[in-house]
């Protein structure tokens, strides 16, 4: 018996083992419950009972001999397959990659800018729910009941009664304002809107606008002019002249179109402009004494002014980008132009 056990112990001692199959055949015949060293333990009860005390002991020492044997084994293969992983996952020959600041988009750069220009001639930020009621976004606005704004085929509708809808303009933020804090007001409304229009290169049914609202005692047409012109220098450059054409809104009285000197052509005429030297920026006017008394503003004492513009179209025309959808495709190869703008 003591022979046996110094032979499986030399046969320990000399086993190689340099790879997982090997260490696994190493635990079968030597760890395993049919091992080598379990045959061993189930011959001791035929040792003589003076003997088998000495001969367990001796048992124990291979048991710890074969197990130690197979956890330096197994250690050493686990160091040595971690090293190659490490090495086999990175190859040290490729070229260092800069690190890369990510860009913002567009939209963001722009409605940041306007905000900029705005605040600091005395305008805040105002911002009110997307998800609106009729009155806050037609009714207190002055939209009589057969305006085609109302109809299906122009806004978003969640409710079959036709009150709960997607707000068609960041009007409803104006409404909000004048009947939740009393005058002087001067704000600007930044957000997103939504219109039940076909996705074309010039038109999405999701886009955003930014509205301004004056109010205040003696509030003129004037003070408006001066505001879109102080605007329209700071955004598009100081060369920039600025044009109003009589136009209807059922929320102002009087309202005007406004059109910005093309910086593309200075008034040449391009494609841009179709020639005529001038872009048009969005709408403006004096607050309609309605929405004024909608509101709770008494309009024989205050009056004031109200614009909107899309930030798209102002986007594309400082970037002279020429189709919609590429703000909202989130490709990177469009977005990557702008990484130098802060």
């Amino acid at each position: 018996m003591v022979e046996k056990i110094q032979r499986v112990a030399q046969e320990i001692e000399a086993a190689q083992i340099g790879n997982a199959a090997e260490l696994e055949q190493f635990r079968i015949a030597y760890i395993g419950r049919k091992g080598a060293i379990a045959s061993l333990f189930d011959d001791l009860k035929q040792v003589a009972p003076e003997q088998r005390r000495q001969v367990g002991q001796e048992l124990n020492q291979l048991k710890n001999l074969a197990q130690a044997r197979f956890d330096q084994a197994q250690e050493q293969l686990s160091s040595t397959t971690a090293g190659t992983a490490t090495e086999a996952a990175f190859d040290f020959t490729l070229p260092p990659v800069p690190n890369t600041l990510g860009t913002r988009h567009p939209l963001s750069l722009v409605r940041s800018e306007i905000v900029r220009i705005f605040e600091r001639i005395g305008f805040n930020v105002a911002d009110g729910p997307e998800i609106e009621d009729d009155w806050h976004n037609f009714t207190a606005l002055n939209f009589p009941e057969n305006h085609p704004a109302r109809e299906m085929q122009d806004t978003f509708f969640l409710s079959e009664d036709r009150d709960k809808l997607l707000r068609t303009h960041t009007s409803n933020v104006q409404v909000r304002l004048m009947e939740n804090q009393k005058p002087p007001l001067r704000s600007i409304m930044p957000g997103r809107v939504y219109r039940n229009e076909a996705i074309s290169a010039r038109a999405h049914m999701m886009f955003h606008q930014v509205e301004g609202l004056y109010v205040n005692k003696g509030v003129s047409f004037k003070d408006l002019k001066e505001t879109l012109y102080y605007f329209a220098k700071e955004m598009f450059g100081q060369d920039t002249r600025i044009r109003f054409r009589p136009s209807f809104f059922p929320f102002t009285e009087p309202s005007a179109e406004i059109d910005i000197s093309c910086f593309i052509c200075k008034g040449e005429g391009c494609n841009i402009c179709k020639q005529s030297g001038w872009v048009e920026i969005g709408g403006a006017g004096m607050v309609d004494p309605n929405v004024l008394s909608n509101c709770g503003i008494d309009p024989e004492v205050y009056s004031g002014f109200a614009f909107g513009m899309g930030i798209e179209r102002i986007t594309m025309l400082k970037y002279q980008i020429r189709d919609l959808r590429l703000f909202t495709e989130n490709d990177v190869r469009f977005l990557r132009q702008f990484k130098g703008v802060i």
